[in-house]
């Protein structure tokens, strides 16, 4: 029964070494946007979770936290696993080996040190490891009530220790701050090309994937519509001549213009101009313009997908340093430097072909 007790209390030991081990690496490696999306979905663990991992000093304090708890739970498993399990070890050693005393607690001293090793570096480290970073999402969302607990009670001993090493930082001359690793667009390709030599990847992903990462070397002059081949309406226009013009070009929006396409005044949509026809009100265009974006033409591409998205826009004017209007971008053209030429149901041949300003 005693040695039950003693195998359940080091079992327990283990586990939560396990946990804190796993809590780890899942809160290093778990993707941002899914631990977003499981608190926009009403996951409660997934709501605590997201301001840690999205905040870097939270974090650093969270893994504070697991270092805490893996190194106390393996100093307690050593202390606790040389006082119960050395001493019967060493009297069975006296027993059948008739060694001595000094000599039998050695022995039982190192078969127990060797074996806790093991098991704990098994079970406690290499085990959860692998399951946390196989799994994250999971992983972190289920350690969240432990964690929880223990960076209430570690809060002292987080402070101490963490002051302390900062301190000692200083002293040296170097300035620690927090901090998310993240991946350089050259080590994603390696790992890119690590998943292509496993057969991770088609060939298809694997464009598309590279493509992305050199989103930020193309810039908005490499995928615009060039000034020439825009479609745009004078701002005067009437509404039926509108809706005329939208009839008979392939796009649902069109810049509308002032004078010249310099003077870009806001985006037309079709479907409010039809919208308006249907009501009956006799208006010129320039009473149903959207603003218009203005983006430089050295944007980089990833900038504007952040900016268009920001603005909830489409499509924006490129402008150069006296703000001349040079193109016109949308997100298709971006989207189209990432998976290639994307089919439009209202175009039967390419953009720039045939295409005339219209007034």
């Amino acid at each position: 029964m005693a040695l039950v007790t003693i195998l359940v209390a080091i079992g327990l030991l283990i586990a939560t070494n396990a946990l804190y081990v796993a809590a780890e690496f899942a809160a290093v490696a778990v993707p941002r946007a899914r631990i977003r999306g499981r608190a926009e979905s009403g996951s409660a663990s997934a709501r605590w979770l997201q301001p840690i991992v999205d905040d870097p000093l939270q974090l650093d304090r969270y893994i504070a936290a697991c270092q805490v708890g893996i190194t106390l739970s393996s100093l307690f498993l050593g202390a606790y696993g040389q006082t119960s399990l050395a001493p019967p070890i060493a009297a069975l050693a006296g027993e059948l080996g008739g060694w001595e005393t000094v000599t039998a607690h050695s022995v039982a001293f190192a078969v127990v040190l060797i074996g806790l090793s093991i098991v704990q570096m098994v079970l406690g480290e290499l085990v959860p490891k692998a399951l946390a970073l196989q799994f994250p999402v999971r992983t972190a969302l289920l350690t969240t009530v432990p964690m929880s607990w223990s960076l209430r009670v570690f809060t002292p001993l987080i402070w101490i220790l963490n002051g302390s090493g900062l301190a000692l930082l200083r002293l040296v001359g170097v300035r620690q701050g927090p901090h998310r690793h993240v991946h350089s667009p050259a080590e994603i390709e390696l790992l890119l090309a690590e998943a292509d030599s496993v057969g991770a990847l088609d060939p298809g992903e694997r464009r598309r994937l590279r493509r992305a990462l050199r989103l930020s070397n193309v810039r908005a002059v490499d995928v615009m519509v060039p000034r020439d081949a825009i479609v745009a309406i004078d701002v005067d226009t009437p509404l039926e001549a509108a809706i005329h013009i939208g009839a008979e070009q392939p796009y649902t929006r069109f810049p509308v213009y002032r004078g010249t396409i310099d003077d870009t005044v806001g985006i037309l949509h079709t479907k409010d101009a039809v919208r308006a026809h249907a009501r009956g009100a006799p208006r010129h265009v320039g009473d149903l313009l959207r603003p218009v974006v203005r983006l430089p033409v050295d944007a980089a591409a990833d900038s504007l997908l952040v900016t268009m998205r920001e603005q909830r826009a489409s499509q924006a004017m490129v402008v150069d340093g006296t703000a001349r209007v040079v193109g016109m971008v949308t997100l298709r053209d971006v989207l189209g430097a990432v998976f290639g030429v994307l089919a439009d149901e209202f175009k039967n041949a390419p953009r720039r072909a045939s295409i005339q300003r219209r007034a």
